[in-house]
């Protein structure tokens, strides 16, 4: 694996290269070097070494001195290196996964949240060849539930390109944007869990299974699915389910007003 160092507008792993993003480029701030020591560690784990590949002269000289000291930085309420979403930043106070409307169904009838080896049925070696794996990930991402930052709009992103079998374009993303159902988890209570990983890229992401019950704290859903959830819900999950009206004009919209919903609901 590679860490390209950069002026990147967002961060994100590709074909073997992590292309990270710095807030203040060529400056690199200690949540940042944490979040590459986080890398540089769960490669090693695997077995896999990290090399760099840095645009400034000062940074790339300096990189080495600063890996060998080990950043404590606490997580910040704001993470400022992607700017997609209006906010500003991604915001950590709660995670999220976003799946489509049947596979919502079968994690809610399972009470789990599986790996895509436990879903599927099949092997890490065939999941690596499949051609939605575009990114070509490693192979023990597949054991791993990821999840994203609350107020990001990558997961429905994922959601509409697996139902399209394509990028999704403007239009997709605007006037013709479908959301996804949102699971909504507290960071302080997931990054605890036995089965947590930090990666150094995702938010967070979690060994083989969750329990969903144990761990919700609310189910997202648009209202235009509000009929076709209800069937699966048991007693208790009704109680943290609620149904949001998309009125939006995209899906930056969306994200960002079911997160302030959400942020609500913790008040």
């Amino acid at each position: 694996m590679k860490i390209d160092l950069n002026n990147h507008e967002f961060s994100i792993v590709w074909d073997g290269v992590y292309y990270k993003a710095l807030k203040d480029y060529p400056n690199i701030s200690s949540f940042e070097l944490k979040c590459i020591q986080d890398f540089i560690n769960y490669e090693n784990r695997y077995g896999r070494q990290v090399t760099f590949q840095i645009g400034d002269k000062d940074l790339e000289a300096s990189i080495e001195k600063l890996l060998e000291i080990e950043s404590e930085a606490e997580l910040p309420e704001t993470i400022h290196e992607c700017t997609a979403c209006k906010q500003g930043g991604c915001l950590t106070s709660f995670l999220c996964h976003t799946t489509s409307l049947d596979n919502a169904k079968k994690i809610l009838e399972a009470d789990k949240l599986l790996s895509a080896v436990k879903v599927g049925g099949k092997s890490k070696e065939d999941l690596l060849k499949e051609s939605r794996n575009a990114a070509n990930d490693p192979i023990d991402y597949f054991e791993h539930i990821m999840f994203s930052w609350g107020n990001c709009q990558a997961g429905d992103r994922l959601v509409m390109e697996r139902t399209l079998n394509r990028m999704p374009e403007e239009k997709d993303l605007s006037d013709d944007f479908e959301p996804g159902i949102r699971f909504y988890f507290k960071y302080s209570d997931l990054r605890h869990h036995k089965g947590a990983v930090l990666d150094g890229y995702h938010a967070l992401k979690i060994k083989d299974e969750l329990i969903v019950s144990d761990y919700l704290h609310a189910l997202i859903v648009p209202t235009n699915l509000k009929n076709d959830i209800k069937e699966v819900l048991s007693e208790a999950m009704m109680e943290k389910v609620h149904y949001i009206e998309n009125d939006c004009k995209d899906i930056w919209d969306w994200s960002e007003k079911v997160y302030n919903y959400v942020i609500e609901l913790g008040r």
